[in-house]
């Protein structure tokens, strides 16, 4: 492949061309404009928005179309094309409005919090009192990032791990959004990133990693809904090495039938430090994020190349 059509990231150290430098700056311009209109929207109007995008999404984008049903037929075998085209239908609408929902409340400061129950800050407390930290696994089902500022407004202090944008002026809108409901974030690309996120288990906080989807970080061999996948181990390797405990938080149905933080604690007393561990504290968060995909299809990323012979 000609280098010169793959384009340079600066997470790499690489630098743009002069036509790229202009190109990206448009990008950033055209965000900071989008950003401050949707900051005047009304929440029900970008709700609205998004769904109608995400439809028209479903309908044109044939590819991720295809990988999102072909990723249902290897999780739901016994589900007909009627009802496998309905899910996904419904994925991009609701991907849509949580979207639209989401930029509402980073732009706009006002943000309704996601339902905790007692028995989840319950959990949450204990977790924390161990005083070793607590690796906060999360997945990008329904709308995560709301998931994220609902902990930080229940009173449990959060710092996310993330990812560069290929642009670090997207980086920076990216954290002044984010951080307007106090999210901090680590960046695993940063130096010494590792050095911080020990660090901040050590002094007993909430650590969060998404690790439901295939990203170019060190990965072992899991089941993950019923297939195997290649999954992160370095939330794993982390807990472990630092005695943290571990919960799975994300977005599910509450008994009001709406969704709610759900959080769930994961045991890791009969685990060490070491390959063994890490692997079995994987599968054991694979578990629990599948149980909550399968019971909330509708609200996942399934065209997200998941299984590596969707590459």
């Amino acid at each position: 492949m000609n280098a010169n059509a793959v384009a340079l990231d600066a997470r790499l150290g690489q630098r743009w061309t002069t036509p790229q430098r202009a190109k990206n700056f448009i990008i950033v311009q055209l965000v900071r404009i989008c950003l401050v209109f949707v900051g005047i929207s009304p929440r029900w109007w970008l709700r609205a928005f998004g769904r109608a995008l995400g439809a028209l999404a479903s309908l044109i984008l044939r590819n991720e179309h295809r990988i999102a049903d072909e990723n249902l037929r290897r999780v739901f075998p016994d589900l007909d094309d009627a009802k496998r085209n309905a899910i996904i239908d419904a994925m991009f609408r609701n991907l849509g409005s949580d979207i639209g929902d989401a930029a509402h409340a980073m732009t706009s400061g006002h943000f309704e919090a996601l339902e905790i129950t007692e028995n989840d800050r319950r959990i949450l407390d204990e977790a924390r009192g161990d005083a070793h930290g607590v690796l906060v696994v999360s997945a990008h089902l329904g709308p995560w990032e709301q998931v994220a500022a609902s902990i930080v407004m229940a009173g449990f202090p959060l710092t996310t791990i993330a990812r560069e944008s290929y642009d670090p002026r997207l980086t920076r809108v990216y954290d002044q959004l984010r951080g307007r409901h106090g999210v901090r974030s680590i960046y695993r690309g940063a130096p010494s990133s590792g050095i911080h996120m020990m660090r901040a288990l050590k002094r007993g906080e909430l650590l969060g990693a998404v690790m439901d989807l295939n990203s170019r970080v060190p990965s072992i061999d899991s089941p993950f809904l019923g297939k195997i996948a290649r999954t992160a181990i370095g939330p794993a390797r982390l807990a472990l090495r630092a005695a943290a405990r571990v919960v799975v938080v994300t977005a599910a149905p509450k008994t009001s039938g709406l969704l709610g933080v759900t959080v769930t604690a994961i045991d890791t007393r009969d685990l060490t430090h070491g390959s063994v561990g890490e692997q079995v504290l994987t599968e054991r968060i694979n578990d629990e994020l599948s149980r909550r995909i399968r019971a909330l299809p509708d609200r996942w990323v399934w065209m997200h190349p998941r299984f590596d012979d969707e590459k």
